[in-house]
């Protein structure tokens, strides 16, 4: 027996290879451009992790230091400490007046530019000394708080 071939029978073949030729490129390229996206934001999402720890570190010694103090100790604005000696900062601290608490706003500046703040208030130091000891007077039983806690919670 002998099979006959049409004459186009290969010029189909080869339409074939070029077309899936270009869906290929095509999904390539898609690929290509979603992985770049996803290292950007990737990229972006670091920056804002950075920037929200050096905020948390830097309000957390306006708070340590007292707003009244923290001007004494610190500067108010130039380069973050190491290894984030490329960031900027800037704290900003508006007098309280009486039990009004202070207004304190802290930027810090990414080395491309970008700028992140938060704002706060913090209460003023009334009748302490300037740096009060902070810690217990007593050792905290942590184990005992425990059982304390599921006792109480055994009667709801």
């Amino acid at each position: 027996m002998v099979v006959r071939r049409r004459p186009g029978g290969r010029g189909f073949t080869l339409v074939e290879v070029i077309i899936s030729g270009v869906i290929l490129v095509i999904c390539a390229g898609v690929l290509l451009t979603l992985t770049s996206q996803a290292l950007s934001m990737h990229r972006r999402g670091e920056e804002k992790v950075v920037a929200a720890a050096l905020l948390d570190e830097l309000l957390g010694r306006v708070l340590t230091e007292g707003a009244e103090d923290f001007g004494l100790i610190y500067s108010n604005q130039g380069p973050c400490d190491a290894p984030f000696q490329n960031w900027e900062y800037s704290v900003d601290i508006d007098n309280a007046v009486g039990i009004d608490p202070f207004k304190v706003n802290v930027v810090v500046t990414s080395p491309i530019g970008n700028p992140y703040e938060c704002a706060t208030l913090v209460a003023p130091r009334l009748g302490e000394d300037p740096n009060p000891v902070r810690s217990p007077e007593e050792p905290v039983d942590r184990e005992e708080r425990w059982a304390e806690i599921n006792e109480m919670m055994e009667g709801f």
